[in-house]
């Protein structure tokens, strides 16, 4: 009985702090029809949260892994749609002209063996491709997941060497581009 009262009191506590995810439904829209992003954004400013996801070779990578670096952190609904394509071969392209501690991660729902066939197929080498597929981590952490299909919607941020975001743009339209040029420029390559 004493242990069925402790339960009890228990998961009252975690309900009475438990709190629904945000949504917000005034950022983004696809084809000009807004759709629903669930969770917090991420702000310039704000300490870059940390995320685990699954790389090509199944691997899990964290944000983490590549503290004391800029980070150019490219979402992307799907690799396989056109502008999502577009946007990672121009990161992929942008590399080299990025300082030396730099890197590009460019995450998507995407499964690994998918990203993986695109990146052969497309001649993409340079970024790190991750799928939050497996946790949605991600998704959780930075506020990206559109609700109405399980994607992510499309944004680019930078991470300086400290961990500290210095540029976010999450794209209004999902089938346009982001501000390449805007985004390179906040690493001051």
């Amino acid at each position: 009985m004493k242990a069925l009262i402790v339960a009890v009191c228990f998961l009252a506590l975690i309900g009475c702090h438990s709190h629904p995810p945000v949504e917000r439904g005034d950022e983004v829209t696809l084809r000009g029809k807004p759709v629903t992003l669930v969770g917090e954004s991420v702000k310039v400013g704000d300490a870059a949260p940390d995320f685990v996801a699954v790389a090509q070779d199944m691997s899990e990578k964290r944000l983490s892994d590549y503290k004391g670096k800029f980070v150019v952190l490219s979402v992307v609904p799907s690799v396989d749609t056109k502008v999502c394509s577009i946007q990672t071969k121009k990161f992929n392209e942008s590399v080299g002209a990025l300082k030396t501690n730099s890197v590009v991660l460019t995450v998507s729902m995407d499964l690994p063996m998918a990203q993986k066939r695109y990146c052969a197929a497309q001649g993409v080498d340079k970024v790190v491709m991750l799928s939050d597929f497996r946790h949605w981590d991600f998704a959780e952490h930075w506020g990206l997941r559109i609700k109405e299909s399980g994607l992510l919607a499309r944004a680019v941020y930078v991470i300086d060497p400290s961990g500290r975001v210095v540029y976010a743009e999450v794209v209004p339209e999902l089938t346009t581009e982001p501000d390449y040029d805007a985004a390179l420029r906040a690493i001051g390559s």
